[in-house]
């Protein structure tokens, strides 16, 4: 090929591709997501699934005290980082909505919706979408979604995330994703996922604003992956209910945490590991025996940590007891 067109090739090729791809945007996250406030705690969530890697990078974004957004399609982070930079002045998801639309070249090629602590919801669906997509606004929710199989994805959503109003924010959440997987999902197919929940007031100390921050990078099953990190999340906020209980000297209150983790994880190693040392320091030395004894035969290192627990204060036992642990 003479070299003067293949450079007229060239040219024309990128410009093909950067006009394909509109001002601000540097991922794709073509996928559904829901934003939902908890009418009793004041919680706020967003969950989404696409088939895209690390899909919890881009779309879901949330502060204590302030709000949450979803921000897909041709992602534009602004409205995630700036919407929440706004509502945390003052101003709610509609205003905050407006503002940052008025301001974004290639709002038609976006989706994407906020939700302020007040329980204002605004979204909205560019017409460069691409289809099937749509978003419906419900009470305390907001349903979005681009390149799903068909419409039915989304009103599938909507009937499972109000069937299950019983259940906590999170697993509502994740209700719903399963629902729109199981209705079709995204043309594509299915790759990563992300849940995060976070407080209606600000929270103590920055460290502490998520109070679910779960994500499912690259996976065949995203949703029923991030669900299963959900459940070890649950029985991993009674593992640190526990611990606090340990320190604290509680080893009634420890117990009762570590007993309720287990009910979630029942083949969780480490649960029973410190099941156990609470029975001990609960004076149920007997009771303990067993559930060490089936540690110690499955990997002895159980065994070694024990023996090191009373130089940090983390067991209460006479030393004639513990050498007879030692020797299970």
């Amino acid at each position: 090929m003479d070299l003067r067109y293949l450079i007229i090739f060239c040219v024309i090729a990128c410009w093909k591709s950067y006009g394909q791809k509109p001002a601000n945007s540097d991922k794709f996250a073509h996928t559904f997501s829901i934003i939902a406030q908890d009418p009793v705690t004041g919680d706020m969530a967003v969950g989404v699934q696409s088939h895209w890697f690390s899909v919890g990078t881009a779309v879901p974004w949330g502060k204590s005290g302030v709000g949450v957004v979803a921000t897909q399609s041709f992602v534009n982070e602004r409205y995630g980082h700036e919407g929440l930079e706004l509502m945390q002045k003052g101003l709610n998801a509609k205003e905050a909505m407006e503002k940052l639309k008025k301001e974004d070249a290639g709002v038609h090629y976006r989706q994407v919706a906020m939700l302020s602590r007040d329980g204002t919801i605004a979204a909205f669906t560019g017409e460069k979408c691409v289809e099937a997509a749509l978003h419906l606004i419900g009470d305390h929710y907001s349903i979005q979604a681009n390149m799903m199989e068909d419409k039915n994805v989304v009103y599938a959503m909507r009937q499972a995330f109000e069937e299950n109003d019983d259940l906590d924010l999170a697993e509502r959440i994740v209700a719903a994703m399963e629902a729109a997987q199981n209705s079709g999902g995204d043309i594509r197919g299915k790759q990563s996922s992300a849940l995060i929940l976070v407080g209606k007031d600000p929270a103590e100390h920055p460290w502490l604003d998520k109070k679910i921050d779960l994500r499912v990078d690259d996976h065949k099953t995203p949703v029923e992956e991030l669900s299963r990190l959900l459940n070890s999340h649950r029985a991993y906020e009674f593992m640190a209910s526990g611990d606090v209980a340990m320190e604290n000297k509680d080893a009634e209150a420890a117990l009762k945490a570590y007993n309720s983790a287990e009910k979630l994880l029942p083949n969780n190693e480490e649960i029973k590991f410190w099941k156990a040392v609470a029975l001990v320091n609960s004076n149920q030395v007997k009771m303990s025996i067993p559930i060490f004894e089936r540690l110690f035969m499955n990997d002895k290192r159980w065994q070694r940590l024990l023996k090191r627990l009373p130089e940090s204060d983390l067991i209460t036992i006479e030393k004639s007891a513990l050498d007879y642990l030692l020797n299970l």
